[in-house]
This record gives structure tokens, sequence and C-alpha cells, in this order.
């Protein structure tokens, strides 16, 4: 049965705000949107009432669940700035299972001089329990198969002796349910945290399970981030090596959160060696080091092509601009990656070359990768405290 607006509003209606008013009549909801069964929306409030309504979040939440034929509830929590404040207030997000966490701000962007908080070392953010490490592949733009290698590279990694997770950030464009031929919505677990999905060995979380696969993802920065804290605590990753989180391309408000959400042990960025991709690969490097993120490399995509029947190479996008760019900006090269028919068509298929060819020379390429991405996080040593963006 199809749930409606008017049943969701409804439902609301009987959840009261601190003042005692009815939720609908608040002025505080966001668009609802209903998607076969899920239910998302958010609540924006003034920064300094945020504690007050976080068990009006989390009764909003239990009351869309009780509505029958609702799989699947996302209730934001969001601060917006009061009017005529010198400066905007950090925005705090609360994930949909009442998780809470710092976030960026919801409508604007980090000034370019970000920085750590100036007063005294920044208090360290709690890693996620039972993952060692989590590292963020990234790229400055979309197109460039970042993707693709996420996934090879975390199958890479597992190849090596490594246990680990993935986890699908990219909210607007999810692929790793499609690379990895998954399907299936995630269970609850003990401490109703969301079990992941098993793919190919790996435990896998992805807003594309949640949602189907044509649905547009209209979502504002401060749901996103809610999903993000969502799909990092919420969830049971039991114990992992490391935990290979597939960002959205570019540098907002996913990858800010995730900056001050986690402490990321480092980020890997792919590019193809072309020159426009490359502008945006070091924008790439640069968010991260200003967030005192470590770049653990450089992987340079669709390096060259191989033709599949007579074995001639093509530079189709230029060839070698990666690893020089790497040289210039003092981060290591992970390597090469060939665009090829085997990795395109396994891609597509759901059966990742790492894992369904793991004798060829493509997947060699890929644990090589995965050897250098184990190696830099050794060299990193201990925990990153995670900085809090200042915005200007």
């Amino acid at each position: 049965m199809a749930i409606s607006r008017d049943q969701v509003l409804a439902a609301l209606s009987r959840v009261t705000s601190p003042g005692g008013v009815a939720l609908p009549d608040t002025g505080t909801l966001s668009e609802i949107v209903v998607s076969e069964g899920k239910v998302f929306f958010s609540i924006a409030v003034d920064a300094g009432a945020v504690k007050a309504w976080e068990p009006v979040r989390e009764a909003a939440e239990r009351a869309v669940r009780a509505i029958p034929g609702v799989s699947a509830a996302m209730v934001a929590l969001t601060a917006e700035r009061a009017p005529g404040s010198a400066r905007p207030t950090p925005v705090r997000t609360s994930g949909p299972a009442g998780g809470a966490g710092n976030g960026g701000a919801p409508h604007g962007h980090a000034h370019p001089h970000a920085h750590p908080h100036p007063q005294g070392q920044p208090p360290q953010q709690p890693g996620i329990p039972g993952v060692a490490a989590i590292i963020a592949v990234a790229s400055g733009k979309g197109g460039v198969g970042k993707s693709t290698t996420a996934v090879n590279i975390a199958l890479g990694l597992q190849a090596i002796g490594q246990k680990v997770g993935l986890l699908d950030a990219d909210i607007y464009g999810p692929s790793v349910p499609r690379l990895l031929g998954l399907k299936g919505r995630p269970t609850s677990g003990p401490g109703n945290k969301l079990l992941p999905l098993k793919g190919f060995g790996l435990e896998v979380m992805s807003i594309g399970f949640l949602v189907e696969e044509e649905t547009p993802m209209i979502w504002r920065g401060p749901m996103v981030m809610s999903a993000l804290t969502q799909m990092l605590r919420e969830v049971d990753w039991g114990q992992l090596d490391v935990l290979v989180v597939d960002m959205p391309p570019g540098t907002g408000d996913a990858q800010l959160t995730m900056a001050q959400q986690v402490p990321l042990k480092g980020a890997v960025i792919v590019s193809t060696p072309q020159d426009l991709a490359l502008i945006d690969a070091r924008r790439g490097i640069a968010m991260f080091r200003r967030v005192d993120v470590p770049v653990l490399g450089i992987v340079e995509n669709m390096s060259y092509f191989l033709c599949p029947k007579c074995g001639e190479r093509s530079d189709v996008f230029g060839h070698g601009g990666a690893q020089t760019e790497a040289a210039r900006l003092g981060v290591p090269f992970l390597g090469e990656v060939p665009l090829h028919m085997a990795i395109r068509e396994t891609s597509d298929a759901g059966k990742p070359v790492v894992a369904t060819e793991p004798d060829g020379p493509h997947a060699k390429i890929y644990r090589e990768i995965a050897t250098q991405v184990r190696d830099q996080l050794a060299a990193t040593g201990g925990a990153r405290q995670a900085p809090k963006i200042v915005v200007e």
C-alpha cells in the first residue's frame, strides 16, 4: 500500500514540540519525501534549541515508522543561523536512529581558509567501534571511475589479508550496489543497529540499499550529513582492519562531514591523466590537507587504453599527468589503471575484476595499489584528531 504525505502528517500531528505545539504546525518541517515505503524529512530549529528538540526528532521518527507500510524513516534535526546573528552557527545533525554529531554549514560553503579550531588542540572525535582505520576514496570531479576504483581497492585490501568494509557515501549517485551485484534491504541487529550486506567478503552499506535505483536524491546538506552519520555510526560494522569510504565527487558537505565525524586515517585521490581532471584532483588534495587528513596517494585511472583484440596501447586522455602531479605536490603515486573492457564489463555485471579474475593483470594492479595503501596507513602512525571546521 502506498504511503501518502497526509498519512505522515497525521502521524506527526501526535508529536508535540517542546512548547506543546503539534509538529506539523511549528513551521519547522522540510518537504516530506515518500518513496517506496521510505520517508525522509528534516526538522530545522534554532541552534540554541537543538538539545530540547532531539526528543521530538526521535518521537517523530518512531511515529513515522509505526505507520503501516513504512519500511524505513530518516529524520534529520538541523540547526540554522538565527536572524541577525553575526556569523553562521555550525550545524548540528542527528542521525535517524538518535546518533548526534557535529556537521558543517548546511546552506553555505566552508570558508576557503577553514582551519582547525584555534583554541588549543581540538577534541579527538571517536572512531567507529571495531574499525581500526577509515580511509576515503575521493575525486575532485565525477566520471573518473572513483567508485570502481574504491570497490577494487577494498577487494585488493581483502586479498592481501585485511578484514574490510565498504561504505558507499556517494549519496546522490550510489553505485556500489550495482558494482557488487547486491540487492536487498539492511536488517536490524543488536542495539537496533543496521547490519551491512555482504558482497564478495566485504561488509557493505549504501544509501542505494534504502532507495530504488532510479529514485532521485533531492536532499540538501543537512539531510546528506544526517544520512552519512547514520551509515557511519548506526551500522554494526563488526571488527574491521579498514573501512573504505567511497566519497561523492567534489569538496562539499559530505567531505567536511567525514572529516569532522570520524578520524580519517587518510584519503586516496582518483584522477584521469587529463588536465581538466587534474585541476579538480588538486582541489581534492588541498581540501583534505586543509582539514589535516593525510593524502595516501593518487591513482591514475583510465591511464591508457589497451585494445582487447590487438593489444595496441593508446593514451586516450594523455598519460602520466597524475604521476607528475603527485611528484609536484609531494604525495605518493599509487599506480596506473588502464581503460580496459574487462574492468568495464565486470563492473557493469556486478562482478568486480579483483574478485572474479584474481589471477588477471588488472587484479594484480589493484592489489599492488592496495598494498601501497596498507603500507601508507602503517606509516601514518596513531589516530588522527578530527578538526573542527570553523565557518567564516
